[in-house]
């Protein structure tokens, strides 16, 4: 992996990290039903708006596959999460969904996009420990709601993990950013009826419009196309490895702007989830050097 391209997952795991607290304001103001529809539709008006200043068209002859990329990518998942976010605390649910890597790893194995290795397997078991040592989880009452959200969440990261190499698939037959907008069209296809039912109920006060334009323009929209371009030039288990870096950059943020307290954990823990983001992605910064370095 180019350096350049492990910079550009850091910065989408920066973005994505901040979707958690987003999503944990935003859910119990506006309803999952309603915050998932605005969200997919505020991620369409700004890919529009990349799409017509780039000239880009529609994929419309492709929309059978990006019917489905839209449902596990896209729908699936930002319901499970606006609907998990209202019972599970932010770090939990990104600990939970350090797991669309292990999802992802094996997905790309079995579709021929990527091998299996020893590497990819210690890294996944080295990310797993240092996100358990940043996100310092206290005692949850792991009653029936509970439980459903934890189950929430691992859906959505399998959807995340399985469809991975499906989307590197797709980028070999059209634009990255026109999968964009095509995978969220047809997510808000979906979503649209569940979002107008509960449109009544919904709260919107100034936090909850701010934090559902964030997660639609930019943690969706622009993120989405940023990752689509990522994936076009990586392999699936790479283009997934954000999902190990997110947890660091969420807890960061909590402490930056809610003040939530930081422990020697996330320092340790966020050493170890960038050894296991570079074992899982091949990324070694000093390969280079040391190949122009002459031998004994």
């Amino acid at each position: 992996m180019k350096t350049r391209h492990f910079a550009q997952l850091v910065g989408l795991s920066a973005l994505w990290g901040s979707s958690f607290l987003f999503l944990r304001i935003a859910a119990p103001l506006l309803g999952p039903l309603t915050l998932a529809g605005l969200r997919v539709s505020l991620a369409i008006v700004a890919l529009v708006c990349i799409m017509r200043a780039l000239r880009q068209p529609w994929p419309w002859r492709h929309w059978r596959e990006l019917g489905l990329l839209g449902m596990l990518t896209v729908a699936l998942p930002f319901l499970l999460y606006s609907w998990a976010s209202l019972r599970l605390p932010a770090g939990y649910s990104a600990l939970l969904n350090t797991t669309a890597v292990l999802f992802g790893t094996l997905a790309a194995a079995w579709f021929k996009e990527d091998t299996l290795t020893v590497r990819k397997l210690l890294g996944c078991a080295v990310g797993f420990a240092g996100v358990a040592l940043i996100v310092q989880l206290g005692p949850v009452r792991l009653d029936g709601p509970t439980v459903l959200a934890v189950l929430a969440c691992i859906v959505a990261s399998a959807c995340y993990g399985a469809s991975t190499p499906l989307m590197k698939r797709a980028t070999t037959r059209m634009e990255p950013l026109a999968i964009a907008g095509g995978l969220h069209l047809a997510a808000l296809v979906v979503l649209a009826p569940g979002a107008l039912w509960a449109l009544p109920r919904a709260q919107f006060t100034p936090a909850a419009m701010f934090s559902v334009l964030v997660l639609g323009v930019v943690t969706s929209g622009v993120a989405y196309w940023i990752h689509l371009r990522i994936i076009r030039q990586v392999s699936p288990v790479a283009a997934i490895s954000p999902a190990f870096m997110i947890p660091v950059f969420g807890v960061t943020w909590g402490h930056l702007f809610l003040g939530e307290e930081l422990s020697s954990g996330i320092f340790v823990g966020g050493a170890l989830v960038l050894v296991a983001t570079a074992l899982v992605t091949g990324f070694n910064p000093l390969r280079r050097w040391l190949a122009s370095t002459p031998a004994p």
